[in-house]
This record gives structure tokens, sequence and C-alpha cells, in this order.
């Protein structure tokens, strides 16, 4: 699939978080069949047991992933995730180059479902989930003092032109 843009980073969010200390970092590419990827390495910081990332670090990527799809159509809504379901499929290493994708199953008017999966490098799937969205829009999320626009202030250079993954299963 072809890398057609990016999304831009925040500046404290646990997984694209630029200025968090403890972040995973990880930037976020739209492609070419309305998905959402990423390459990414989770840290030592993130683990659980020794040489493995903690499932809550993984559900947190794929929450964060899964709702990133819906921006691909409507960059002004929120995803407020309602119910979400993990599956480990094996362990989930740090200290390594990962991907991920992130793409929406279904929506309407009032939310969204999104499917989301975690991979190694060379195409083995290590946890996959699948959630349920409310849509909200920003300025039901952020309160007049603060802003979107300015917590998700990182361009991220558009440095991969292609990402590859099996067929999407809707």
């Amino acid at each position: 699939m072809k890398v057609i843009s990016t999304q831009k980073n925040s500046k404290n969010c646990l997984i694209c978080g630029m200025e968090n200390p403890f972040g995973v970092k990880a930037p976020f590419y739209v492609l070419d069949d309305d998905s959402v990827a990423s390459e990414f390495c989770f840290d030592k910081f993130h683990q659980s047991y020794p040489d493995r990332t903690h499932g809550g670090m993984i559900s947190t990527f794929l929450d964060e992933i899964m709702g990133r799809a819906l921006w691909i159509k409507e960059p002004e809504t929120f995803g407020v995730t309602t119910t979400m379901s993990v599956t480990y499929r094996k362990p989930v290493p740090y200290g390594v180059k990962l991907k991920a994708r992130g793409y929406i199953t279904f929506c309407s008017r009032m939310g969204f479902s999104a499917k989301g999966e975690i991979y190694s490098l060379d195409g083995t799937i290590l946890a996959e989930a699948q959630a349920r969205y409310l849509k909200m829009p920003f300025n039901k999320v952020f309160d007049e003092n603060s802003s979107f626009h300015e917590q998700m202030c990182y361009e991220i250079p558009l440095d991969k032109t292609e990402f590859d993954f099996p067929p999407k299963n809707v």
C-alpha cells in the first residue's frame, strides 16, 4: 500500500507525544487504501515480563491507530472508545521495529468500528484488536482553554513511501 500523507503528532500523548519522555513517539501514515499505518519501536520502559511489551501498552497503541483511522475522512472528529477487544497472538518485543495498521470496518453518523493490527517487520501478526467508538467533535472534547491544533503541533516528515500488509479483514 502506498503512503499518501502523514498525520500530526502531539506534545504529550503516550503513543504519539514528541515531548513525552516515556512515549513511543510513533509516526502515523495515511495509506491509499484508507488505513493508517505506523512503523515504531516500544522501549524498555514499556516492559512487562523481560523482553516483552506490556499488554496495556499494546492495547493503547492499537486504540490509538484505530481511532486515527477516522481522521482520514473526518479530520475534525475524535473517536471516543466505548468497547475494545484485544487478541495477543505472540509476545510483542520492545527495542525492535514493528509495524501496525488501523482501519474502519463500519461508520455511521454517530460512531464507527475499527480493526487494528501489530506485526513484526517480517509480517507475523503479534496482536490485533476490534473496537467501537462514539464520534465527538473537537469542540466537545477540548475546553475553551485548550486547543487540539495547539496540542497536535508536530508535522511528521513523509519518509516512507509504502507498507506491506495482508488484505484487510473487515
